[in-house]
């Protein structure tokens, strides 16, 4: 097919996004949406390609899986192996173990697997892994399983059909992808057959003739860049997605495809020689973006600066054209290339891919090489130390519930009510005061408001709904207390101001209004005490904006200093205003005096680990300072 500068140049648009977006830089939030405008360009080349070999009567599976092995495989199992060393060093168990199966499937071109298991994308965890990003790739070649084939199967009719066939085909998987993206958010992200319309909208482009009115491409091209940058600088991680919101992305792709040519102002800006010889580099480029900032993160105490990450997003760039130029294109180019016979190519890229996977296949059955450590605990005891911190028992955060397991007394006098920060209180209680009657009802990420919940990304309408119900049904259980009762809510409050709220009555309200979240906070407060309860409001922890919990193992397990993990305590952090517009309302215990002081806070204390992660207390931590700070008898003073 004939060269098209822009389309490098378009690839550029795609990658640079993405790598700032994991880089961290809030100025590109929706970078993530550089992926829809790759899986645009991919479906529009590979079926302009295959379209024109057919009618050229040249076509060949065997060539075509023989062109993606060349394209894919050498620089992705270089970089595999690469990082392999450097994941064995400074992963921990559970990581190394998570790390070994993501190999696994990364290489069988299946990852997207894993990372549908959990919402992960935008989250902490997600940036300490590796290979996060190959679940395109995967998804891609998933993709490219089927759709030769397809094509073979279509081009038997007329063209009419074979375009109705495949716009039939986008049309139902756009509506599954926008379903998904408010129902199951986590899976629809990953899927294939959610992201199946993005690759078709690149290959109706091939069916759309060309205009020749110069004016109106040139504005339409330039108006798929705007597109592009709209959802680059306007969507987050609450952006529902890959619905009707990847259409911002998607169709701007579409439209620099089929409009920026003939020399018009955006094909000019796409062609820019920098901006195309980036293109050119962005596979490799991509490539080795993701496991230099994971790595650097897994090795690294705290939060990356956003010098070195800058330094980081240079070296993926340095790294990706020498992929380009030592890796991908010995096997690519025509004269000379290595492995010229085919069946050689197909051979020695199985032996690579069974090393690989050997490896990866020893790091799982090994649980991460688990007796690795220091001379004073192995990584799997340092581990333990931040486990899980599900309160009285682990059938307690799933909902309301009425189990035996998630009460101390069968006629309870406290009732702790929350999410995942009201969990994480138990220990603490009990350390406070072992005979407390205490009752836990939680629903983790689910905040103790009534009438409302969040609607994120990855809390789509249907989670939003179920919470709203679990606490109604809390509610509900405590109007039907005839003891009294002491009402303990904890949550970090963040998602309610954060995010679009879901109301009972169907409305949705945009987020970030401390006023709205205020109000719905007294109306809760008014409600516990029409039962006859008291209630006060534990306030969550401070939080450092990095994973704490694996920088404590770190610090012990590399012997730094005690004080490696301290952070600085922000005042003005947006919960902390809310809860403030709160305290001639209800009594506010305030976590922060526990483990700060005015500037600094210190999540170890006398040994022990405070935080598990960026924001949850430990079992053992939790336990310290309800013990060493009087938490229970202190609850019931400030409640009223």
């Amino acid at each position: 097919m004939k060269y098209r500068p822009e389309i490098d140049g378009l690839r550029a648009i795609a990658v640079v996004p993405v790598i700032l977006f994991h880089a961290g830089f809030s100025w590109f939030e929706g970078g993530f949406v550089g992926v829809d405008v790759f899986f645009v360009i991919s479906g529009y080349l590979i079926t302009t390609i295959i379209l024109d070999e057919m009618k050229s009567g040249h076509f060949s599976i065997a060539n075509f899986y023989e062109r993606r092995a060349r394209r894919i495989l050498p620089a992705l199992f270089f970089m595999i192996l690469m990082i392999l060393p450097f994941a064995h060093m400074w992963m921990f168990p559970s990581q190394l173990e998570d790390f070994g199966e993501t190999v696994m499937m990364t290489v069988a071109f299946s990852s997207n697997f894993v990372f549908l298991r959990g919402d992960e994308y935008f989250g902490t965890a997600a940036e300490m892994r590796p290979l996060l990003h190959t679940w395109s790739l995967a998804v891609e070649e998933q993709f490219y399983l089927f759709f030769p084939f397809l094509l073979i199967f279509l081009r038997r009719w007329r063209q009419p059909i074979l375009i109705s066939c495949l716009i039939g085909s986008f049309l139902a998987s756009f509506a599954l992808a926008e379903w998904g993206s408010r129902n199951e958010p986590g899976a629809a992200f990953y899927f294939l057959p959610t992201r199946i319309w993005e690759l078709l909208a690149g290959a109706l482009c091939v069916f759309v003739p060309r205009f020749r009115n110069t004016r109106l491409n040139n504005s339409l091209g330039l108006l798929g860049l705007a597109l592009i940058a709209a959802a680059i600088f306007n969507y987050n991680d609450s952006t529902l997605f890959p619905g009707v919101y990847a259409l911002l992305p998607v169709s701007g792709a579409v439209l620099i495809i089929l409009f920026a040519h003939q020399g018009n102002a955006a094909a000019k800006l796409l062609s820019l020689r920098g901006l195309v010889a980036v293109g050119l580099i962005s596979y490799s480029t991509y490539l080795w973006h993701q496991p230099l900032f994971a790595l650097a993160r897994l090795h690294g105490l705290q939060e990356l600066s956003v010098t070195f990450l800058t330094v980081l997003v240079l070296t993926s760039f340095m790294i990706g054209w020498a992929s380009t130029r030592w890796i991908e294109a010995p096997f690519r180019r025509r004269e000379g290339r290595l492995f010229p016979r085919q069946r050689h190519l197909f051979q020695a890229g199985a032996a690579i891919a069974v090393l690989i996977s050997v490896v990866g296949l020893s790091a799982q059955l090994s649980e991460g090489y688990v007796d690795r450590g220091n001379d004073q605990l192995t990584v799997a005891e340092l581990e333990y130390l931040v486990r899980p911190n599900r309160g009285l028992h682990a059938d307690c955060h799933s909902g309301f519930t009425t189990s035996p397991n998630c009460y101390t007394d069968p006629t309870p006098e406290i009732l702790l009510w929350g999410d995942s920060y009201a969990q994480h209180l138990t220990d603490g209680i009990l350390a406070s005061d072992p005979g407390a009657k205490l009752q836990l009802q939680s629903l983790s990420a689910c905040a103790p408001i009534l009438g409302a919940a969040q609607r994120t990304r990855s809390q789509g309408d249907d989670w939003a709904r179920r919470c709203i119900e679990f606490n109604e049904e809390v509610l509900d259980w405590l109007a039907d207390q005839k003891a009294p009762i002491t009402v303990i809510l904890a949550s970090p409050f963040s998602e309610i101001i954060n995010s679009d709220l879901l109301l009972a009555s169907g409305e949705i309200v945009k987020g970030g209004s401390l006023e709205f979240a205020a109000g719905k906070i007294r109306e809760t407060l008014n409600a516990i005490r029409n039962t006859g309860a008291k209630v006060m409001i534990v306030a969550p922890p401070p939080k450092s904006g990095w994973d704490i919990g694996q920088c404590l193992i770190k610090s012990v397990y590399f012997k730094a200093p005690p004080n490696s993990c301290d952070f600085a305590f922000v005042k003005d952090a947006r919960p902390y205003q809310l809860l403030r517009t709160l305290t001639d309302n209800v009594g506010i215990y305030w976590l922060s005096k526990d483990i700060c002081d005015n500037k600094t806070c210190s999540p170890l204390r006398d040994g022990t680990f405070i935080y598990k992660d960026g924001g949850h207390l430990t079992v053992e931590g939790s336990a310290l300072l309800g013990r060493k700070n009087n938490w229970m008898p202190t609850f019931e003073q400030i409640a009223w």
